[in-house]
């Protein structure tokens, strides 16, 4: 099979196509519900904007699992409205201006409205320019529409912008043998592919886990893990595996060669380590091996789960990334890697 064939693209490049900003994550939600629908699964979506899909266990009278993707991405929140239509902007999750560069953005208005403007850093043409990392303060959008015709299609202060869909990929790089794969941020749109193609493989295989199951699609992960901290305080799981990237930050042992990660702690929560040790077990099952990573200044759905009360025991299943918050690359095996991984661990979960 061509890595352009590959079962996940298809998908990733349909989630790309739309743009999810933290508290905008309605066309990714949308395009979650059509493929749930289409492989037959009733489907709900809570006040939050969270959809999920409630799966039956063996023993109905078990604790509950949560696995959950998050549909939001990184973004730029508007803080000011310029006379001349510019935009001054802050960030919504970890974006870092560096990260995007200069270069077209579509801001998010209210309703289906969208505008395209350019993200923009000044001119190189002054002492220290090149020693010079911009800030937040340092960036403007430039619109070329004034404030009224801005706010006649619905971009006013807190609107978002994203990057365009036409720079966001994704590439296939590489030795087509074992390639690799480049994106605007995997974050976490892989990880919605991942969850979509275990529903569509439990469906397939008949396969009933242990415990009854919740498989949600979450928003707002980007800036405070919002939609999983709603969702487990009203579901009261005992076990919620946030499924997302690996960061490859200096000094960490992780590498890009096809093998899934899992986080045995993050900034804030120690993970449970049971869960850890059944995740390397559903690896070796799924005939990969498993990468375990400590961070110290990275957070997950489920550490914040786990931080507010959620849920008793948490746990993180994802790919291994380079270029956190940027244009993200791994190895396209590795999303295989992840769902069979997934698929072993409904099993024992």
């Amino acid at each position: 099979m061509k890595a352009a064939d590959h079962p996940a693209l298809k998908l990733f490049s349909e989630l790309l196509a739309v743009p999810s900003p933290p508290g905008r994550e309605e066309r990714v939600a949308e395009i979650v519900r059509t493929h749930l629908s289409g492989m037959g699964y009733e489907h709900e979506t809570d006040p939050a904007g969270n959809v999920l899909v409630r799966i039956d266990g063996a023993d109905p009278e078990a604790p509950l699992a949560v696995l959950g993707a998050h549909m939001d991405e990184i973004a730029m929140v508007v803080v000011r409205i310029e006379p001349d239509g510019s935009l001054r902007m802050t960030n919504s999750g970890g974006l870092i201006p560096f990260k995007m560069g200069e270069g077209p953005v579509t801001i998010v208005g209210d309703g289906d409205a969208t505008v395209t403007g350019v993200l923009s850093m000044g001119s190189t043409h002054a002492k220290g320019a090149a020693d010079r990392s911009p800030g937040w303060d340092d960036v403007k959008v430039i619109t070329g529409l004034a404030p009224d015709e801005l706010s006649a299609r619905g971009v006013r202060v807190g609107s978002s912008a994203v990057p365009v869909r036409e720079g966001r990929g994704p590439f296939v790089l590489g030795d087509d043998a074992d390639p690799l794969l480049a994106a605007w941020t995997f974050d976490d749109r892989m990880g919605v592919v991942g969850l979509l193609r275990l529903l569509e493989r439990m469906k397939a295989d008949g396969i009933t886990p242990p415990r009854p199951l919740i498989v949600a699609f979450t928003v707002h992960e980007e800036g405070g893990c919002h939609g999983a901290k709603v969702l487990c305080h009203r579901e009261m799981p005992e076990i919620f595996v946030a499924v997302d990237g690996c960061p490859i930050p200096p000094g960490c042992p992780l590498e890009i060669d096809g093998r899934p990660g899992t986080w045995s702690k993050d900034a804030d929560t120690n993970y449970d380590q049971r869960l850890v040790v059944q995740i390397c077990e559903a690896a070796r099952a799924a005939l990969t091996e498993m990468q375990v990573a400590v961070y110290t200044g990275a957070a997950s759905d489920a550490g914040r789960v786990y931080a507010v009360g959620g849920a008793p025991r948490v746990a993180f299943i994802g790919h291994v990334r380079e270029n956190s918050h940027g244009y993200e690359v791994a190895r396209l095996s590795v999303f295989d890697n992840v769902l069979e991984t997934l698929v072993e661990f409904v099993r024992i979960i």
